[in-house]
């Protein structure tokens, strides 16, 4: 595995691969590995010949200093992880190359930057716009990862290619889950043992509404209100949001239908966690050491 921090060197290889014909794959994440990046690796082996990873705590993300500091950072670990697992070349970019000294420009995705997390994160959206086409044009990927337990991000990421005609193919990847059913999330690593039964609440709210809604429930209240109920019953869990939205415009809608998906966000012991799933799907539970979810 090639390891590089350097811009103009990642994006000379990536073209040395691109000119040779070989198809170039994409995951960028923040660090902190566990089995849903590795899920997004494996997608992105499968179409793709070579693939870069990068690991990048984007400081422009984050509009709360404490969580910045206390976002965990592994590297040593993780580059041993990928290197495990086949990945071809590392890029891990430098705080101060990225945002040098008199940094201005930002990339802003309007509407979808305002709704539950960017209501909830003033500026984190427009951090994760510009981090990731910034490394889209210091990694010109043919095919970019993600998963979809951050489903507003995804959402984000395709109307910014979208919007700007970048020449890159995104792909959503499921949520990978603990045997419980937790999301896995690099965040889970502050959460202490019971902190991630508590945690278990996100996803067993979400199984109320899903459940409901197979036996025949439409209205988005009514479906709001069972899960809200299981919600409430964890004293260790603290609401932010918890709604059904349409999955293209994310817009809150009275009626559920196949293209309704439910979102949830909250605080367990202090870190704060988000789930979601489509409304005619089911949790699956996974083992943690299956590798079938970045930026977190």
């Amino acid at each position: 595995m090639e390891c590089v921090s350097n811009i103009h060197t990642i994006q000379t290889l990536v073209g040395n691969y691109k000119s040779s014909g070989l198809r170039v794959g994409f995951v960028p994440t923040m660090g902190a590995l566990h089995e849903g990046h590795l899920s997004l690796i494996a997608k992105a082996q499968e179409q793709s010949d070579r693939v870069v990873v990068s690991i990048f705590v984007n400081p422009s993300q984050f509009n709360n200093a404490e969580d910045l500091a206390a976002y965990p950072r592994t590297l040593e670990r993780d580059k041993a992880l990928l290197e495990q697992y086949g990945v071809d070349v590392l890029f891990t970019p430098k705080t101060e190359e990225f945002y040098p000294e008199g940094y201005q420009t930002w990339i802003e995705v309007s509407s979808l930057s305002t709704l539950l997390e960017g209501a909830f994160r003033p500026g984190h959206f427009t951090g994760v716009a510009t981090v990731v086409c910034k490394l889209f044009h210091a990694v010109p990927a043919d095919v970019a990862c993600f998963g979809e337990k951050d489903f507003q991000q995804l959402a984000l990421i395709r109307q910014m290619v979208s919007d700007l005609h970048m020449p890159i193919d995104i792909v959503g990847c499921p949520t990978i889950r603990s045997d419980a059913g937790l999301a896995l999330s690099s965040r889970n690593s502050r959460l202490s043992e019971a902190g991630k039964t508590q945690a278990l609440v996100l996803s067993q709210a979400m199984k109320e509404v899903i459940h409901a809604y197979h036996k025949g429930e439409r209205d988005t209240q009514a479906l709001l209100h069972l899960g809200q109920q299981q919600l409430d019953s964890e004293a260790g869990y603290t609401s932010e949001y918890f709604v059904v939205v349409n999955d293209r415009s994310l817009v809150e809608e009275s009626e559920c239908h196949e293209h309704s998906r439910i979102l949830v966000a909250g605080y367990v012991e202090g870190v704060r966690l988000i789930d979601n799933a489509s409304i005619c799907g089911i949790i699956n539970q996974s083992k943690e050491t299956s590798a079938s979810n970045v930026q977190a």
